[in-house]
């Protein structure tokens, strides 16, 4: 690696198991002993049915003191997951609201969804900028969380890159907060509220659908213009479930509520998946992977529905020889579409790389940088996976590239990048 092209900044994320949020719980039965007739979530509300007014308010007080130190309305998310619960606990619809509260609070659970790692960002302009400083850059921050049983999350942060170069991030709030789901009246298509967010890193998007039951992960957001020329954010994410990986997309406009949505086609069961940030020639474009070992160029007049595509780019440096991928949705500058990669190498090192696409033909390759930009160094390989330095997007202002990267998938890292210099790193295609 050129030690010239990263500058490593004095900015590290660490997963924080104090972060928390409510989510659903629902025990069942293991086969073999269910009762008939009587589901476990019917017999524990008919428990709890059962206290009387002194025990009832004695656990409600209890549940009060453990979860109101770090969420908000707590009396008002108990209800809401009563209500969710309610067309399966037929004795309790005569319950009082202090019993649905504690029922509520039965089949709900305390996450910590960042308890284990913090890691894999990607990173977007703020579309509020009201109140930056001239010359600096306000941006939101995406980060894949993991928690108990491995269970892969999306959360947020806010942040600075300031004229000078330097960036700083902003403290996270110490609530977090769970969205709102609600079907949007087309099959496996849902609508996340999350107004009860007050600012982005409240919010949390954990598994939602079966689809994700395992996990949503290393999602790739990118401002994206419509060809009506509505500005909007879409993410590439993927999905983990019980029937294998499922890529699908997340798009917002302000960070308050989401759409979320599968993708259709041959990048449907893949990884990797990112999306070009505008239509090139009337058309969407993707980068995929889906043969895990290349980089592949998809076109689509459907943004959800990708069938084709057409190989890219192959390994071809020892650092890439077991497989290839990209780390972010491209990056519109001057010369081209300036794509990040990342290669997988000896004893399973994942290092970081860059291509130059020809803006108007992405299919056409004009640079290759032959040595990572970026690799674990000694001082990063010890984490959850060791060896791994890893990206899902990166930031361009003017010719200095913002460039947050996952360590060891434990803990998340910063550094700049001299465009000049990157470019002039590369080598031209064989």
């Amino acid at each position: 690696m050129s030690e010239s092209l990263i500058t490593v900044l004095p900015v590290v994320l660490r997963p924080d198991p104090g972060r928390t949020v409510i989510r659903p719980f629902l025990p069942s039965d293991p086969p073999g002993f269910e009762t008939p007739g009587h589901p476990r979530a019917e017999r524990i509300a008919r428990r709890v049915l059962e206290l009387d007014e002194a025990e009832l308010r004695e656990e409600l007080d209890r549940v009060r003191l453990s979860l109101d130190e770090r969420h908000r309305d707590v009396p008002a998310l108990l209800l809401r997951r009563f209500a969710e619960m309610a067309n399966q606990l037929p004795g309790a619809a005569h319950a009082t609201e202090a019993h649905r509260m504690l029922i509520g609070a039965y089949f709900s659970a305390e996450y910590s969804f960042e308890s284990a790692a913090l890691f894999n960002p990607s990173i977007v302009e703020h579309p509020d900028l009201s109140g930056t400083e001239d010359g600096a850059t306000r941006f939101i921050l995406s980060l894949r969380g993991i928690g108990e049983g491995h269970l892969s999350s999306v959360t947020f942060r806010t942040g600075t890159w300031a004229a000078d170069g330097s960036v700083a991030v902003d403290p996270p709030s110490p609530t977090s907060v769970a969205p709102i789901v609600a079907p949007s009246g087309t099959d496996d298509v849902f609508e996340l509220d999350c107004g009860g967010s007050r600012e982005p890193s409240e919010t949390v998007l954990f598994p939602v659908v079966p689809s994700q039951s395992r996990g949503i992960e290393d999602l790739r957001l990118t401002p994206l213009t419509m060809p009506d020329g509505h500005s909007t954010y879409v993410g590439t994410f993927t999905a983990v479930g019980d029937r294998g990986v499922q890529q699908q997309m997340l798009q917002t406009d302000d960070f308050a509520t989401f759409r979320m949505r599968p993708v259709t086609g041959d990048l449907a069961a893949a990884k990797g998946m990112a999306l070009f940030p505008r239509q090139i020639g009337g058309r969407h474009f993707a980068i995929g992977r889906q043969d895990n070992e290349n980089l592949w160029l998809f076109a689509s007049d459907d943004l959800f529905a990708w069938t084709g595509g057409q190989k890219l780019i192959e390994p071809r440096y020892p650092w890439e020889f077991v497989q290839m991928g990209n780390c972010g949705s491209p990056l519109e500058i001057e010369e081209g579409w300036l794509l990040l990669t990342h290669g997988v190498g000896v004893v399973r090192n994942y290092c970081m790389g860059a291509a130059l696409l020809d803006k108007d033909d992405p299919s056409k390759v004009l640079g290759r940088t032959p040595l990572p930009i970026l690799e674990p160094g000694p001082q990063d390989r010890d984490g959850y996976v060791p060896n791994v330095v890893y990206s899902c997007g990166a930031l361009v202002r003017g010719r200095t590239m913002l460039l947050p990267y996952g360590i060891a998938d434990d803990y998340t890292g910063f550094g700049t990048v001299s465009i000049d210099a990157l470019l002039d790193a590369m080598e031209s295609p064989a």
